[in-house]
Order: structure tokens, then C-alpha cells, then sequence
């Protein structure tokens, strides 16, 4: 039983780093620490609690952690600072280090993070002021817990954490290290989340993990079983996957979403990673380009109008020109609609480290440039389409006096003027007509259709 009197009338402040995941799961935290009684602080308001949750995706990311640590300890002083999260897995004893840091936790003991953190804000005060500061992270073999997490925070979409940890240890990749191996809970949890989700007013669903394809490895479930059980609830009209590897991107969920689907949405973000299969080979990774490419093109040929992004790494090891220039003319002929491109960061520990070739980083920045202009050319490709058309969008919160945004099912973002937007129109679901591009190309101005 936790003593919540200690945190009565607090203030919080909360940091994520990283992917929709750690997002989810720092609003989860949030959320438990204010039916504790912790308040949400204001930006100008010096916190009790500072909640960091790290990523250690790239060693940018690393620095990033670092500077936001240092950041949120000089701007509360005296707060007691929690650092949680992949870097916080990996470098757990350099995290406990830094100056001002009251407690860590790696992926294992973040399941239990409102439980050790009140053992340790309540001792605070006890125990001498020059005491290490405790942390704890587990080896990879031992993280076995998995965390919950169902919560929007700020956003209008939910995030549904369905899945956690990874198996597959690709040469560049230290998330299995971070994260521990492939777990998941049960569908009748995971629909009870979602269930609840409705309840509370939520429209639309992203589920998230690690590798959610995976799912089913603790529980003996599948994923499309997942997908069919959700697909059920009542209230929720929207759902999206984040991200499904592409060899676990199986023909029947593609079937059952093109035909059967009352709720999965057209759109689907597929890592890539490398459009050459000698990079594929040296990255480990599942599948190869004439896989990847079936699997784009069954898409587009049972559901034309899906939105499709796609992970792509630029100059890992072993990437020479040649295979670069494959990948690049690769997406090129792909109906694809988006690239999130990612330089590679070298990564302590990794099996990439024995690659020969190396990539220069100005190499590197022009690789990227050019598939962020071929990204470009895409998505506007994509959306040009849609001018003038009709589409239901699901509206978001907009500060008073600016634009209002939200998306079409497939994933397009439209744009309401201040003077057209309501708040009103926040979370829920109306029929506009699609016009031209916004001023900087990110959306497609929309008017409400009446009647």
C-alpha cells in the first residue's frame, strides 16, 4: 500500500525523450501521480518532482538525456529528480552520478516506478544527503516485468502499449539491451484498456511497442487475434499501429484491415532500414527488398488510398554508394508516402562495431538530404490527391487564436483556420472538404461541410 500523503498538493514536472511509446508511458506515470495528488506544474513553476524518461536510440540521444538531466535539476533545485527509460537501463550507474539525481530506474523497475518512488521521496529526508544515489536495472535476461499503459496526455489519441522488449538484436541496435526480450499482456487486458479508453471519451487508439508484431510471445496469443478483439469495442472509431516489422506484416492482417475492419484505419509505418539487400544481411535483419516490396504493393493494391511511412537508416557500416544509391532508387519506384530517416549512430556494445566500412558523417548528411527531398516529393505527391476531395477528420485541441489540425483516416493532416476552428470541434469526428496546401506544405486547408 502506497502512502500518498507525502505527495499531497506536490507539483510535477515530466520529460520524455524518444518514441511514441515512452510518451505513453511518462503519461502514464503522470496520470497515477495525480490521483496521488501531485499537480502538473507550470512551465515557469519550479517542481517537487522532476520525471525523466530517457531514449538511447543514438549517442544524440544520449547527449540529449544528459542535457535535459542537467536542465531540469538546475531549473527545480531541491526536486527530487527521477530518471527512467532506455539510457537510464544502459548507464545506470553513470545516470546515478550526475549531480542532482534522487533516484533510477531501468526497463525492469520502471513497472513498479510509483512504488519506488514513493519508498524514496518519503525516506528523503532520513538518510544522510551525501548517500550514493540509489539505482536499479537489471540485466537484459532478468527484465521480465511489463508496464502498462493506456493514456493521452495532452493528445487526443490514446496510446495503447501492447508489447515491449525485442528478440531480434540487428547489428546496429541496443533497444533489446534497453528494453529486455519480447513480452506482452493478454488481449482481454488489452481490451479492458481500450474499453476504458472509450469510456473516458476517446475516439482513436494508436497501439504501441517495441516490436508489436511479436506479440503473443508470453501470453501463446497473435497479433491479428489482438487486432480482431480491439476491432470490437464499442466507442472507439479509430485505430492505428504504429509500427509492424515487415516480415511479421502478415497477408491476413493486411486482408482483414482492407476487408473486414470496421476501425484499423488505412495506414501503416513499416521500417525499411536499408532498400540493399547486402545491408540488410550485415544489419541481421528478417527480410530482404523483394519481401519488403510485396508487402507495399499488396497494400496499395487492396486499400489504394493508405498512407505508408517508412524507417530508413543512412550510412550504417557497410553501406558503401552503390548500396546506397539502391536504396535510394528503391523507395523511389515504391508507392510509398513518407520517409523518417535516421543517420546511423554508432552504438557501444553493438555487433556493427566489426563492419569495415565506415561511412563519413558528410557523407552521411547528404545521404539524408536526399532521401528527406525524395520524402518530400512523396507526401506532397500524396496529398495533392486529395485536393478537393471530402474526408472525416478527427480534430485536435488548438491554443486560442491558431489553427486547428487533425487527420483523415489515411493519415492526412488538414488544417482549419482560426476563424473557422471551434473548441467544440476538439476530439471529435467531422466531415470537411480538402483544399490546397497550408503556407508551409504541412497540411491541406479544410472547410467544414454543413448539413
Amino acid at each position: 500500500m502506497i502512502d500518498t500523503s507525502a505527495f499531497q498538493g506536490k507539483t510535477a514536472k515530466y520529460f520524455t525523450l524518444g518514441c511514441k511509446l515512452n510518451f505513453s508511458e511518462t503519461s502514464t506515470f503522470g496520470r497515477m501521480l495525480q490521483e496521488m495528488g501531485v499537480r502538473t506544474a507550470q512551465k515557469s513553476e519550479q517542481a517537487d518532482i522532476c520525471l525523466i524518461n530517457t531514449c538511447s536510440v543514438t549517442d544524440v540521444a544520449d547527449h540529449k538525456c544528459r542535457q535535459a538531466i542537467h536542465r531540469l535539476v538546475r531549473e527545480n533545485p531541491g526536486a527530487f529528480v527521477v530518471v527512467t527509460g532506455c539510457y537510464a537501463q544502459l548507464e545506470a550507474e553513470a545516470v546515478s552520478q550526475i549531480e542532482g539525481v534522487s533516484l533510477v530506474l531501468g526497463a525492469n523497475e520502471k513497472a513498479n516506478l510509483i512504488q519506488f518512488l514513493s519508498e524514496a521521496f518519503v525516506s528523503r529526508n532520513t538518510v544522510a544527503t551525501n548517500v550514493t544515489t540509489p539505482y536499479k536495472a537489471v540485466k537484459t535476461k532478468d527484465i521480465k516485468t511489463f508496464a502498462p499503459s493506456c493514456s493521452r496526455g495532452n493528445r487526443t489519441r490514446y496510446f495503447l502499449k501492447v508489447q515491449d522488449g525485442c528478440d531480434y538484436f540487428c547489428t546496429y541496435c541496443t533497444i533489446p539491451y534497453a528494453r529486455g526480450f519480447s513480452r506482452n499482456p493478454s488481449i482481454a487486458s488489452l481490451v479492458a484498456q481500450a474499453e476504458q479508453a472509450a469510456v473516458e471519451g476517446g475516439k482513436e487508439i494508436v497501439l504501441t511497442g517495441v516490436n508489436i508484431g511479436d506479440f503473443g510471445k508470453t501470453t501463446g496469443e497473435k497479433f491479428i487475434d489482438l487486432v480482431k478483439a480491439l476491432d470490437k469495442v464499442e466507442g472507439i472509431s479509430r485505430y492505428r499501429i504504429s509500427s509492424l516489422e515487415p516480415d511479421l506484416l502478415s497477408d491476413e492482417l493486411i486482408d482483414y484491415c482492407a476487408k473486414e475492419s470496421r476501425a484499423f484505419m488505412p495506414h501503416f509505418h513499416i521500417p525499411l532500414q536499408s532498400g540493399s539487400d547486402e545491408v540488410l544481411r550485415l544489419m541481421h535483419r528478417h527480410y530482404d527488398r523483394q519481401l519488403f516490396a510485396e508487402k507495399i504493393l499488396r497494400i496499395k493494391e487492396l486499400m489504394p488510398d493508405a498512407f505508408i511511412g517508412v524507417d530508413v537508416m543512412v550510412g550504417c557500416r557497410g553501406e558503401t554508394p552503390e548500396c546506397f544509391e539502391q536504396t535510394y532508387d528503391f523507395l523511389k519506384t515504391l508507392p510509398v508516402t513518407q520517409l523518417h530517416v535516421f543517420p546511423y549512430s554508432e552504438r557501444p556494445g553493438t555487433s556493427a562495431l566489426k563492419i569495415d566500412y565506415v561511412v563519413p558523417e558528410k557523407e552521411k548528411k547528404l545521404r539524408s538530404k536526399r532521401l528527406l527531398e525524395l520524402s518530400d516529393e512523396k507526401t506532397i505527391g500524396f496529398y495533392e490527391q486529395y485536393i478537393g476531395q471530402e474526408a472525416e477528420v478527427l480534430f485536435e485541441k488548438a491554443t486560442r487564436g491558431r489553427a486547428m489540425h487533425g487527420f483523415t483516416k489515411n493519415y492526412i493532416r488538414v488544417e482549419l483556420s482560426p476563424m473557422d476552428a471551434k473548441p467544440e470541434y476538439d476530439n471529435e469526428l467531422i466531415r470537411v472538404r480538402m483544399g490546397d496546401f497550408n503556407h508551409d506544405k504541412t497540411a491541406l486547408k479544410a472547410t467544414i461541410i454543413n448539413g
